[in-house]
């Protein structure tokens, strides 16, 4: 039977019609579902009780404070440990009303936008995005902290066109002070005579005011004298100024790898017999960093930490007074690199320099030696075991104990679990002061009688308790509660562990799953990544809410999964916090990020699942470094990788701040950096990528993003970029039209994953 063609036309006509009706009515169920996920984090906020993060201790006291979750926000509570008793910190509403004045909007009393603070004499400080402010606590004030020091970063050279603050150093007899006046060395005695100690400084070469150290009897000073590196500086455009119609420009200081930098010289001054020694720089000739410059109790010699360029050689130098000749003590080299992102720690016994307490990978983890300062050798391992110390908290040279974190001690646990532990110098009496197998963070008391425990895990919610020295619980102070939570739908996260590319290491991550989830359904997976080497980045504490170990982020893969995706996060090999080995398999090799350990993740999940559906490609999203490993997994595993979203990533780390890539890239700069370069591999670009940057970050040169872009049209790939005027390196995630650019992501991720993965998407939602 043949169809007339205007019947044809008929049915044509009204199969467009109907699917335009589903279209629409698809959008719409879209755009309400896409609306409940980006709301989610306000919608939870309020919805947790008595989580309390973080504790301090007023100094010198038995008093310490902290913030807990209450109804309607936040409360700032101040404990006696002696007594128990509680009170409030400080005046919220007071303060609320300061900084509704100061800042021109409205503050509320339980909603305060800072999580820590301390107390001044005569009222609190804290930081407010970024920068320092201070509120009295007798009145409606508040501003911000202004200050004369520009603090120079590591590796950092000095900017010239900014006075560097120069204050008067008195010496500990009180009887002289020093400071720099054009650009070299003076005192002034208790009667204002002027006294030039040095006349060789000049702007190309001067005397450094915030270096000036006094020995503690009073005789000897000490600055460093430094020539200058080249001043790089990167150039923003502003857009969209708030306060003019016409664009402005911005100049930040940026060194970047390379580039050269500052070189600093210890000069000894001798105020008894007017004699200067410019210290020898040949054993410390190739700096990147000269820090931790101090003077020995004794008066008889001062010491510093050398780094070297490229940071694979760290030395503790001495130079002694008698003849102002340097003496390398502890000399650390490695073939990859020495982890100067809190990877590193030396501790002179008594401040004589005889004994060190020194921090070293050199048997394959990070472990505490106490070091000969006579001889440079190793009297004895204080700490040992196939786990890393994480920080040294408190040294006790008088009872000779280490208090210190680490983690992996417990087989069995999380191995990136955070517990505290005392030893002594010789190894013995190796104590465990966090018993509970979750995550501790620790404050301790000024005398150490105290310490307050706030320990968690993803599906325990804060528990903080008082306890004494050797550990035992004084009592419970607060017990987090999420009844209200867990009402509105909150499931904590599933840890999933999977063998890495060795065979042998376990990879640990998370899957979060849709509220609304079905066992019976297949859902398409994205990664959250950040394989930064300078940590580990796997929430370990309760995560819902940001202000500590990465909640905030979490909480977007809870909205992200909530669209119907399975939302997953998992540290791999070249990631910090496990074995030297584990690290370095970053070394020069940043665009590894860890993706062979990240696939055998999936694949072992896929396998376990049958609901872990990656049949069609995974998706990606990553910020920072995190989004130079979104745009390495679609051009170096675009068989795997299918859908990116990269925000404000460092794509070549030659465009990048010199202090972070020289350390885990090298100096000096070779084609390894090449190999890595996103820009330099834009041509195997597949899959789908989605670009969003803020043209004011200044964390990450916004060239970087742009220097991509040009890359990608020059090898015809298409790509979608989303440009943030104004916006700053967190743009988007913490900062910025949050709620914009956060709908952008997840519809880049509904229509070219979940769509193509999922024709019927909307009508199974």
């Amino acid at each position: 039977m043949k169809l007339s063609h205007s019947l044809l036309l008929t049915c044509g006509a009204a199969t467009l019609m109907a699917s335009a009706l589903f279209s629409a009515k698809a959008s719409a169920q879209t755009a309400e579902q896409l609306q409940a996920s980006i709301d989610l984090r306000k919608n939870w906020q309020g919805l947790t009780r008595d989580i309390a993060f973080p504790a301090s201790w007023v100094p010198d006291t038995h008093q310490f404070y902290y913030r807990k979750t209450v109804a309607g926000g936040f409360a700032f509570i101040k404990e006696n440990a002696d007594s128990g008793e509680q009170q409030a910190a400080f005046d919220q509403a007071l303060i609320a009303k300061g900084l509704s004045l100061a800042m021109a909007e409205p503050i509320t009393a339980l909603q305060l936008p800072f999580d820590n603070f301390w107390y001044d004499t005569d009222g609190i400080s804290f930081y407010l995005h970024y920068e320092p402010w201070h509120c009295s606590l007798s009145e409606p004030q508040c501003a911000a902290i202004e200050s004369n020091t520009r603090p120079i970063a590591d590796g950092e050279v000095r900017d010239l066109r900014v006075p560097a603050a120069n204050p008067l150093r008195p010496s500990p007899n009180g009887q002289l002070q020093a400071h720099i006046v054009d650009n070299n060395v003076e005192l002034l005695d208790k009667q204002g005579k002027r006294i030039l100690l040095s006349q060789d400084g000049t702007e190309g070469h001067f005397y450094d005011a915030e270096s000036l150290q006094w020995s503690p009897d009073s005789r000897y000073l000490l600055a460093l004298k430094v020539v200058p590196g080249y001043p790089r500086y990167v150039t923003r455009i502003q857009s969209s100024p708030q306060d003019q119609l016409q664009p402005k420009t911005i100049e930040q200081l940026y060194p970047k790898p390379g580039d050269i930098i500052d070189v600093e010289q210890p000069v000894l001054f001798d105020r008894q017999t007017g004699q200067q020694w410019p210290i020898d720089r040949a054993s410390f000739a190739n700096g990147y960093l000269l820090e931790n410059v101090h003077w020995r109790a004794d008066s008889q010699s001062f010491a510093f930490i050398y780094t070297e360029r490229g940071h694979q050689r760290s030395k503790l130098i001495e130079v002694s007074v008698k003849n102002a000749q340097p003496r390398t003590v502890v000399d650390e080299q490695t073939n990859t690199f020495i982890d100067q992102w809190g990877g590193s720690y030396a501790h002179e016994v008594n401040g004589l320099g005889k004994e060190i307490i020194w921090l070293s990978e050199r048997d394959g983890w990070a472990q505490l030696y106490l070091m000969d300062g006579a001889t440079g050798k190793i009297k004895h391992k204080i700490t040992q075991g196939e786990w890393p110390v994480r920080r040294v908290v408190h040294v006790d040279d008088s009872q000779r104990q280490i208090w210190f974190a680490a983690s992996g001690v417990n087989k069995g646990e999380d191995p990136y679990f955070l517990h505290y532990y005392r030893i002594n110098f010789d190894g013995s009496g190796f104590t465990e002061l966090t018993k509970a197998p979750a995550n501790h963070h620790l404050s301790f008391s000024s005398d150490k009688q105290f310490f307050v425990d706030n320990y968690s895990r993803v599906d325990l919610p804060n528990i903080m308790t008082l306890n004494k020295a050797d550990g035992s619980v004084v009592r419970t102070v607060a017990k987090g509660n999420i009844d209200l939570l867990s009402a509105a739908g909150f499931k904590a996260p599933e840890v999933f562990v999977a063998k890495g590319r060795d065979g042998n290491s376990d990879i640990w991550g998370l899957i979060v799953k849709p509220q609304n989830f079905d066992p019976n359904q297949r859902y398409p997976v994205i990664e959250n990544i950040y394989a930064g080497p300078h940590d580990s980045f796997v929430p370990k504490d309760f995560w819902p809410f940001g202000y500590h170990s990465g909640g905030d982020k979490v909480i977007g893969m809870q909205a992200l999964a909530n669209l119907g995706f399975i939302v997953v996060q998992m540290d791999g090999m070249g990631t910090k916090n496990r074995s030297k080995a584990f690290h370095d398999v970053a070394w020069k090799n940043l665009s590894d990020s860890g993706f062979p350990d990240r696939i055998l993740w999936h694949q072992a999940a896929a396998k376990k699942y049958p609901w872990y559906n990656i049949d069609n490609g995974v998706g990606i999203y990553g910020a920072s470094a995190g989004g130079q490993s979104t745009l390495s997994a679609l051009l170096f595993h675009a068989d795997f990788y299918r859908v990116g979203v990269a925000y404000a990533g460092c794509y070549d780390n030659r465009m990048d701040k010199m202090s972070w890539n020289e350390q885990w890239m090298g100096w000096p700069v070779d084609d390894s950096y090449l190999r890595a370069s996103s820009v330099v591999n834009a041509a195997k670009l597949q899959g789908e990528l989605l670009i969003i940057y803020g043209e004011q970050d200044s964390n990450v040169d916004p060239s970087s993003s742009l220097r991509l872009v040009d890359a990608l049209i020059n090898a015809d790939k298409d790509f979608d970029l989303l440009a943030v005027p104004g916006g700053e390196h967190s743009v988007g995630r913490s900062t910025g039209p949050i709620d914009y650019v956060q709908r952008r992501q997840f519809m880049f991720f509904i229509k070219h994953l979940q769509q193509a993965t999922t024709p019927n998407w909307n009508t199974q939602h």
